[in-house]
């Protein structure tokens, strides 16, 4: 499905003339001849891009962009200003409005349309972040995965999961729940940059699962590093009471009070080095085959597939 951009701009001309170049390129368009309009036609479409114009008639490019900015169904659209100034205020103006970009005119077709395709992209891949780690979240993952087994590239996958973190998450808060997953994000990050360098990949899966995708020569001490680290930082979470006892309280829903363990870590992986894997989904499988095996341990540990397979 084709992006859509709304093109704002009081000079019928111009608006012509971003429109043509932006339909060309395969682009949905849609034009409006000042700022109230425009308003109204981006709560309508909701489109992906709006190219404001900064002077117009009644309201300006500025206001708009802050109103867009303001209102929670077009907070996330991006936004380029074009300018007939090229005074540094101007820009400065644009970008605290809330403009992602801006566009001196006169401009040609070219810049246009890289400035745009620019703008989107950097949208898009900011929407597949997960907002509490700012990790890639499943459709990055997926596609890296898919990656490497089309070009046929050696690779191992690491599936990390938080074991007891519900009971954590119920005991501490919410807050501190976020703030143990992004402790947890950091570790994982860290110790695929140190081992695997630019050759690895860590994505966010959703609440407390994570992926990283490494050389399979890696994947094992990776994995251990991870296990180490997370053992020897996980006690800053807790009370001093609950790391002296070695486990936490919590009432059941009948009210029935349970000891829990504190919470630890568990890596499944599943590397090319022992099978092929002809699909994305079958990597996964067993790599989560493989964290369920390490869940079994009453500590953090990992799993590794051995099995020779196809």
């Amino acid at each position: 499905m084709p992006e859509t951009i709304l093109v704002v701009d009081d000079d019928p001309d111009i608006a012509r003339f971003v429109e043509v170049n932006l339909r060309s390129a395969g682009y949905e368009v849609a034009v409006a001849s000042d700022g109230e309009q425009a308003l109204e036609m981006a709560m309508q479409l909701r489109p992906d891009l709006v190219l404001l114009d900064v002077m117009m008639p009644r309201i300006d490019g500025f206001e708009v962009a802050q109103r867009l900015r303001r209102n929670p169904q077009t907070a996330n659209t991006s936004i380029i200003m074009l300018t007939a100034k090229a005074l540094s205020t101007d820009k400065v103006l644009g970008l605290t409005a809330g403009a992602d970009d801006y566009i001196i005119k006169p401009f040609d077709p070219i810049e246009l349309l890289a400035r745009v395709k620019g703008t989107l992209r950097r949208a898009k891949e900011m929407r597949n972040l997960s907002p509490l780690t700012g990790l890639p979240g499943n459709i990055r993952i997926q596609e890296e995965i898919e990656r490497m087994v089309r070009e046929r590239r050696p690779f191992a996958v690491l599936y990390c999961d938080l074991d007891n973190f519900k009971a954590y998450n119920d005991q501490k808060g919410f807050v501190r729940g976020d703030r143990l997953i992004q402790a947890t994000a950091r570790i994982i990050q860290d110790s695929v940059v140190e081992l695997a360098g630019s050759e690895g990949f860590v994505g966010h899966v959703g609440g407390d699962d994570f992926v990283a995708i490494v050389p399979p020569d890696v994947a094992e001490p990776i994995a251990k590093r991870i296990v180490e680290r997370f053992d020897a930082q996980v006690h800053r979470f807790y009370d001093p009471e609950d790391v002296e006892r070695g486990y936490v309280e919590v009432e059941d829903r009948k009210g029935v009070l349970q000891r829990l363990p504190l919470a630890a870590i568990s890596v499944g992986i599943a590397t090319t080095a022992v099978r092929t894997f002809a699909h994305y989904g079958e990597a996964v499988a067993v790599a989560t085959e493989m964290k369920q095996f390490a869940k079994r341990q009453a500590c953090s540990s990992y799993a590794i597939d051995r099995r020779a397979g196809t």
